[in-house]
């Protein structure tokens, strides 16, 4: 009988088993790049496009290039956009892409250019914070000091002082900031503290007047912080007190006021509104009204024909089938007509701005015969954005898919007016003529998207589990037999 040779056994199955888990290796990579190209997906879908939009405004810049505009919206806008927090309204680049905006309320009086005058000062010595200055000043007729007088023995020679006595009997408007330039060679940084006197006796910490003043230097760079800035108000003497002694060196040159001029308050326009009848279950009647786009609702007046007299209780509501909220009342409304005079009540003032689409007027005393018209005003407000991006630029509006994302405008402005002065403002943009883009289409919400990452990574794991499987199935058929 012919002896075989036997071969070393599992030196196939060794083979195979290489080939299976080189097999899985490739396919588990495959999967790792399909998984991290699925996580760009969303990425790349966020750019805001403008058939998210239901129409657009060109916007008109001014000739010369200013890095932020403000464009004032109209009511176009406000009856194309659908959002009660007008989230559906933002400023796009030629590409399409959105810039950083900013919605801006109505401008209201008291919020002018800045205005800045030179005021006396006189230094306050470090013993004599607390001192009754009225006692050692010689005031004048229209209270400005002519001089406050320290003895010898108060004053030390060049001794540097603990504050500064401030007079801004000279000033109309209320105070709001004060700039200070000085000459100083060491490094500056001191915390102040602001008081306000009406007479120099009783002092009141004004309000919003703790600031620090900086001014610091190094190989040719500096930086400086000379400002400061409170909430508005009237005094006519000022004490700038510095807790910590200022640097043997510091020089006050100048103080200067900041005072804001009386703005023009942006003009009050009106939504006239006609009236439908509806009574309710216990026979109370209420007229209900709908206004026709997200207006920024701040007042209310009813007008009834004729002469009139009737008290009113005012309701709101976002939706049709949403409870009413209270929103103004029980007021009197009334119109009396005699002898060619016309008297009528003021209009209603609003706690806050109102963006609700549905309103009623209930009667409190009675029902009127007539159908009541509702008129509710409105100041026009404001978007400002900065000019990222190449022009021209559109004001897009109306959108059920795309909402205006958060950006650091105001920050940009306050520093560009630190830098060019509290009387900045960013140019006037004008809106053109609206053009129609995707219209009642991007009214219509996107289909609610499906969660592919958490889809792709549980099948990331069964095609792994059965990979496993597989290659542990493969290599128990292919296990070597026991001699």
């Amino acid at each position: 009988m012919k002896q075989t040779d036997l071969k070393p056994a599992g030196r196939n199955q060794v083979d195979m088993s290489h080939i299976n888990k080189s097999r899985l290796h490739k396919g588990v990579a495959g999967l790792a790049k399909l998984g991290a190209l699925a996580l760009c997906l969303p990425l790349l879908a966020s750019a805001a496009a403008r058939d998210d939009y239901a129409r657009q405004w060109p916007l008109q810049l001014p000739a010369a290039q200013e890095g932020a505009y403000r464009v004032t919206l109209d009511g176009s806008v406000y009856e194309q956009t659908r959002s009660p927090q007008l989230a559906d309204l933002d400023i796009l680049d030629a590409s399409g892409k959105p810039v950083p905006s900013l919605l801006a309320a109505p401008a209201s009086p008291g919020i002018g250019p800045a205005q800045r005058q030179d005021l006396p000062w006189f230094p306050l010595p470090a013993s004599q914070q607390t001192r009754d200055v009225a006692s050692i000043s010689e005031i004048a007729a229209d209270g400005s000091l002519r001089r406050v007088q320290w003895s010898a023995a108060e004053v030390q020679a060049n001794a540097p002082a603990a504050g500064f006595l401030i007079d801004a009997s000279a000033l109309k408007q209320p105070l709001q900031a004060l700039q200070l330039q000085w000459q100083v060679d060491s490094a500056l940084e001191r915390d102040v503290r602001l008081e306000a006197s009406d007479d120099l006796r009783q002092w009141r910490p004004a309000e919003g007047g703790d600031a620090r003043l900086i001014d610091l230097r190094n190989n040719g760079a500096r930086v400086l912080r000379n400002r400061v800035e409170f909430a508005p108000q009237r005094a006519r003497y000022w004490r700038l007190l510095v807790p910590a002694p200022l640097p043997a060196d510091f020089r006050l040159l100048l103080v200067q006021a900041e005072t804001a001029t009386p703005g023009v308050a942006t003009a009050w326009q009106w939504q006239s509104l006609s009236a439908k009848r509806n009574p309710d279950a216990k026979g109370q009647m209420h007229y209900e009204f709908e206004l026709p786009g997200r207006y920024p609702i701040a007042r209310a007046d009813v007008d009834l024909p004729g002469n009139n007299t009737q008290q009113w209780r005012l309701e709101s509501r976002d939706r049709d089938d949403a409870p009413w909220q209270h929103v103004a009342g029980p007021w009197v409304a009334f119109r009396v007509a005699s002898a060619g005079s016309d008297s009528a009540s003021p209009p209603q003032d609003l706690a806050g701005l109102h963006r609700d689409r549905y309103w009623r007027l209930t009667p409190v005393d009675g029902v009127d015969a007539a159908l009541p018209t509702l008129r509710l005003g409105w100041q026009a407000e404001s978007l400002v954005f900065v000019s990222q991006g190449q022009p021209p630029f559109v004001l897009v509006a109306g959108s059920a898919r795309a909402s205006r994302a958060a950006a650091s405008v105001q920050p940009t402005l306050d520093a560009i007016r630190q830098q060019r002065g509290a009387d900045w403002q960013p140019s006037v943009a004008t809106l053109g003529a609206p053009q129609a883009l995707a219209g009642d289409a991007a009214l219509t919400p996107a289909p609610k998207p499906r969660d592919w990452k958490t889809w792709l990574l549980w099948s990331l794991l069964v095609v792994g589990a059965l990979l496993v499987t597989g290659l542990a199935l493969s290599l128990m058929r292919n296990k070597p037999a026991r001699e």
